[in-house]
């Protein structure tokens, strides 16, 4: 793989040596650590209609997409990724969050599609995924995972399992029941909405090329104590390299091929809300018309598989955010949380299998 050429470097500051890179190497290896997210739970329960909890969740995704031990229950196939983030500093008039602080900060992260086997062949439909975990000096962290459509489909609890449940295919036609999914979105207009607003941008041609959104909404916090809603987004900068139709992992190969060939590249974009825009609902756009800030570069120049010790093992909860970065009350940010710690564990404690990408085995 070509490396980025060499230049002086600096993580907030500090100047970037072998020493301080096997520091952000442990550091990283915090992120192993933290398995149950930013929320201590005192029960069970998540939220929504007949009361769901975080094994409902579980069973849910093996009763969909089978019983797939030590992988994720859902973004079950991905690979790891890592990098760092060059802040340009200007978040700072938003956040007094120690990431937008000008300087750089070392990144692990994951790409995956959505759905729960790990085997299953690659679809340019799928929603993919990118997580990332920010690990800084002071202890801190941030983390999260994101997808590339404009909007969620859902904003509750019960909508994402009422939806992932009409969505389990039928042995028949390996296809979900139309009748079950005619009755879902009946019953649920906000998804129908949502979806009408996905099928107006239609996927790009891979990883590469893809935005990916937080879609939930976050406070952001200056050192003045002001409070502002955004949403942020990764905006590539670079295009994609064709998948070969085909390829039962089409998607990943052209991701890691690219890769091979030298590092990729998004802008972190961050949105600014009014007091008028939704900030509990994710299936709800904002206008396009939003004032938005570039608040930095994030560059991915490492891809390997899914294995211990890299980002496969990390827990992408969305509520472990720095001092300067505050959830919003989107039901779903703390369903997520408890959600993704529920799988950390199950996963952890399972026989573990090789990951179905390979990295090393995919050739130009």
């Amino acid at each position: 793989m070509d490396k980025p050429p060499k230049k002086s470097l600096s993580w907030h500051g500090t100047p970037l040596t072998r020493r301080s890179v096997l520091a952000g190497a442990a550091a990283v290896g915090a992120f192993l650590i933290v398995d149950f997210g930013a929320v201590a739970y005192a029960n069970n329960w998540i939220a929504g209609g007949r009361r769901l909890t975080r094994a409902d969740f579980i069973d849910l995704f093996r009763a969909v997409s089978g019983n797939h031990p030590g992988f994720r229950k859902n973004h079950a196939k991905g690979v790891a990724v890592t990098g760092y983030f060059d802040s340009n500093g200007d978040g700072c008039a938003l956040s007094k969050a120690v990431v937008f602080a000008a300087g750089r900060t070392p990144v692990s992260g994951r790409f995956s599609l959505s759905g729960g086997d790990p085997d299953a062949a690659d679809t340019a439909g799928a929603a993919r995924g990118l997580g990332l975990a920010f690990a800084f000096p002071d202890g801190s962290q941030w983390r999260t995972a994101m997808i590339n459509l404009p909007v969620f489909p859902d904003n509750s609890p019960q909508g994402f399992y009422d939806r992932t449940l009409a969505s389990k295919p039928v042995p028949s036609t390996g296809q979900p029941d139309p009748a079950a999914m005619s009755a879902f979105l009946a019953a649920h207009p906000e998804t129908k909405a949502a979806m009408a607003i996905i099928k107006t941008q239609p996927p790009t041609k891979g990883f590469a090329d893809s935005t990916f959104r937080s879609l939930n909404t976050f406070f952001f916090v200056d050192d003045a104590g002001t409070r502002t809603p955004v949403r942020w987004s990764f905006v590539p900068q670079q295009d994609a390299a064709p998948p070969k139709t085909g390829e039962p992992d089409m998607l990943f190969d052209a991701l890691i091929r690219q890769m091979q060939t030298g590092p990729l590249q998004w802008k972190l974009v961050l949105t600014v809300g009014t007091p008028d825009d939704p900030v509990t609902d994710p299936t709800l756009p904002w206008p396009g018309d939003r004032r938005t800030v570039d608040a930095g570069t994030l560059t991915l120049t490492t891809i390997e598989a899914d294995q211990p010790g890299n980002a496969r093992d990390i827990n992408f909860d969305p509520l472990v955010l720095p001092e300067g970065i505050e959830p919003s009350d989107d039901p779903l940010l703390s369903a997520r949380s408890a959600v993704y710690a529920a799988s950390y564990r199950a996963r952890t404690s399972e026989p573990q299998s090789p990951a179905t990408v390979q990295v090393n085995e995919v050739t130009s």
